[in-house]
């Protein structure tokens, strides 16, 4: 695995690659995930379970992707983004094509949930994370292209599956998308790195000290003993030294060492052994502590789980509202699914190029995306029309864009070097909300036999998040906390580090 010296690969040449390869890789794996809305009626009326027990399905397989993302990212750092990619194609190509043998909706959960999930937030920390290191003057218009392929292929496949499921049935459908994952092995090819991951240094290090040229001949250790030999009685006043030379191996001293020093020296050796391996456990718990004593990071990560709990439900219950509703019979030639997957890319993109501008600060271009989809989304159960629908999924779908400003966003708040760290915790919360969000709106149809109750609740949800954000990193709170310190203290803090919150704030931009 060679690796692309940093000289002269930002911000253009084999990045642009790179984001190719990316793209793809998103749509190839994300396009099933992003459209599952399709294939929820369908699973339905198969296994004929509550909404609540079947919706589990569609939100495990994205919360599932974004829970695991410190592990996802840990495995980027130490392994690189192309054997990341190539393993993640086998789990979601193997997810996917096990699911069309699900006998039950739990078998279902497991297979297209967990299995399919953690393939693809595999793909998202890989495709990110490698992303992030080919760009930096134009990194968010590279992120925007390449998170542009998680809407493109929600709104392909959402299509593909309607027909695949006319000509083959479910079961074919997941066939047929199961193979198509298999070429996420391909777009891994072009992935190289530009510095070494750390397993391949650690290996490279191994090498060299077993390449290292042993002694032929190793010196025996001599061991000279005086001892007093009397040889006659007539001459017993005349004793004679004899130096008596003992030939030693070294292994035979250290044995003999070991055993004279006993269990204790093992004792000692085993806990150390133990302490060098659970350092870097150690040091990763120590920065995540670190990191969640930022206050805009941790303003960050709870506006993230509001919005994923609120905002994920519409995108897998929006078919099936306009048929509860009896809005439209069927399922229309181009899906709401579609729509909001089509605009989602469109809002990438837009969102990527507003986050380049210098005049725009990304942090509060968030926030007013997150009160933007919470407006709409307590207008949905107002909207009495199919035509209502597709114009508020038009809405939900630009401003969930915003998923390409988290990668941006959180590297100007932490710094490059941490941002895989950083983003796995991110995710995280963000995968709480996903997970939970999808069965508790399945549970409100449940109990009232109505969508109206449950989408208030998320669009609740997402437009306190908003709200909570822009309020959390006003530069006012750093005025307050500046009031506390000491004049003197004060002095020294500006001369040498000015305002760090209010600099990270403002470099958001």
């Amino acid at each position: 695995m060679g690796a692309v010296k940093v000289e002269g690969a930002l911000d253009g040449g084999w990045g642009w690659m790179i984001v190719v390869a990316s793209f793809m890789a998103q749509f190839l794996s994300f396009g099933s995930p992003q459209s599952v809305g399709v294939l929820y009626p369908e699973w339905l009326s198969a296994f004929q379970e509550g909404k609540g027990m079947t919706a589990w399905v569609g939100s495990m397989v994205s919360g599932v992707a974004l829970i695991t993302s410190p592990v996802c990212s840990a495995c980027v750092d130490n392994f690189g983004a192309r054997p990341v990619t190539v393993f993640s194609g086998v789990m979601v190509a193997g997810g996917l094509m096990l699911s069309a043998f699900a006998p039950s909706v739990s078998f279902l959960i497991f297979s297209y949930g967990i299995v399919v999930g953690i393939g693809c937030g595999l793909v998202y920390a890989a495709t990110l994370t490698i992303t992030c290191q080919y760009f930096d003057k134009r990194r968010g218009l590279a992120l925007g292209i390449v998170t542009t392929g998680t809407s493109l292929g929600g709104f392909t496949y959402a299509t593909l599956q309607n027909e695949l499921i006319e000509l083959f049935g479910l079961e074919g459908c997941l066939l047929i998308i199961g193979a198509l994952a298999l070429n996420l092995m391909a777009c891994a090819g072009p992935m190289r790195p530009l510095n070494l991951p750390g397993y391949y240094l650690k290996q490279r290090a191994a090498l060299q000290r077993t390449e290292e040229p042993e002694a032929l001949y190793t010196k025996p250790t001599a061991i000279i003993i005086d001892s007093d030999l009397k040889t006659t009685p007539s001459s017993a006043d005349n004793t004679t030294t004899i130096k008596l030379l003992i030939l030693k191996e070294p292994t035979e001293l250290q044995e003999s060492e070991g055993e004279r020093k006993g269990g204790i020296l093992s004792g000692s050796i085993v806990a150390q052994a133990i302490k060098k391996r659970m350092r870097p456990y150690g040091r990763y718990l120590c920065e995540t502590v670190e990191l969640l004593q930022d206050r805009v990071f941790v303003a960050f990560c709870i506006a993230i789980f509001l919005f994923s709990l609120g905002a994920f439900p519409p995108v897998l219950f929006m078919e099936d509202v306009a048929q509860s509703e009896g809005l439209i019979d069927g399922i229309a030639l181009i899906p709401l699914v579609s729509i909001v997957a089509m605009t989602t890319g469109i809002g990438k993109l837009v969102l990527g190029i507003l986050a380049d501008t210098q005049w725009v600060n990304s942090l509060y271009l968030y926030a007013l995306t997150l009160t933007g989809t919470g407006v709409a989304l307590l207008l949905i159960p107002v909207s009495k029309s199919y035509m209502g629908l597709q114009v508020l999924s038009a809405v939900v779908g630009f401003f969930s864009g915003n998923w390409s400003l988290t990668s941006y966003i959180t590297t100007n708040i932490v710094g490059l070097e941490r941002l895989s760290q950083a983003h796995g915790i991110l995710m995280c919360f963000g995968g709480f909300g996903i997970t939970l969000g999808p069965p508790v709106v399945g549970w409100f149809f449940d109990w009232t036999q109505s969508y109206d109750l449950a989408f208030y609740f998320s669009g609740t949800c997402v437009l306190v998040s908003g709200l909570f954000l822009f309020l959390a990193t006003l530069p006012c709170w750093n005025r307050t906390s500046e009031e506390g310190n000491s004049p003197a203290k004060e002095d020294v803090n500006t001369s040498q580090q000015p305002t760090l919150d209010c600099d990270k704030v403002a470099s958001v931009a």
